[in-house]
């Protein structure tokens, strides 16, 4: 058996059946872990928390730490659009661990979550977090928040709302970068290979992908240059 367990769920399919909005978000969270250790980590824990860990129990793993690719209360809890998403806070009371994200986004974390800062681990781009003996690396990629992360297994890339199948993530929101989201795309993504498979935080386009596909197919990486990229964003 891989000695990488990696699983993606969907809200509303795989995991809060019962939530309509959940259903309606799209969104993904995904586990990864190290079968041979046991240990499993969690990217974004939201909207059915206790769902997510029953799920990684019966898969025989063991929660050990939790990923943030950003701050949003559909990624990790809080109140957004007049209802409140179960998040973070939630999966400190079902299964205590620390939340990993980018020193940028913490305090924003901490704001829509209601956490401590002894819950959270700052990171910035390029630091690993180790899960058993499998590696992940944070990639900083801002531009739909400033401490947006994606985060890089050998072949995947889980990428949160920095890029889906088709399109990207808002940057009009409070936090976005329209230029920031343009360099992040051009070159801060640029280098990875073609293979590499992308995991998107929502289900816009669909579930995956390999890198080399995303780019023939989603218009927002085929853009030529920045002044083309802001008439293209509506600025």
């Amino acid at each position: 058996m891989a000695q990488l367990y990696f699983r993606q769920l969907l809200a509303g399919r795989d995991f809060g059946q019962e939530n309509p909005v959940a259903a309606q978000m799209q969104n993904f969270v995904y586990l990864i872990g190290d079968r041979d250790t046991g240990e499993c980590i969690v990217v974004d824990p939201a909207w059915v928390v206790d769902d997510i860990v029953d799920i990684i129990e019966a898969d025989g793993m063991k929660l050990t730490g939790a990923l943030a690719t950003h701050y949003h209360p559909d990624h990790v809890g809080g109140s957004m659009m007049g209802f409140t998403v179960e998040g973070f806070a939630h999966l400190l009371g079902r299964s205590p661990c620390k939340l990993h994200c980018h020193d940028l986004e913490a305090d924003l974390i901490k704001q829509v979550t209601g956490v401590e800062e002894t819950d959270l681990v700052r990171h910035r781009s390029g630091d690993k977090v180790t899960v058993g003996g499998v590696e992940i690396e944070l990639l900083h990629t801002p531009g739909h928040t400033p401490g947006s992360l994606c985060f890089r297994l050998k072949h995947a890339l889980v990428a949160g709302d920095t890029l889906f199948l088709q399109g990207c993530g808002r940057t009009d929101l409070p936090g976005g970068d329209p230029e920031e989201m343009y360099r992040t795309l051009s070159e801060r993504l640029s280098t990875l290979p073609s293979d590499t498979v992308l995991y998107p935080g929502h289900a816009y386009g669909g579930e995956h992908a390999p890198m080399g596909q995303v780019r023939q197919e989603n218009a927002y990486l085929r853009v030529p240059n920045l002044e083309t990229w802001m008439r293209f964003m509506g600025r």
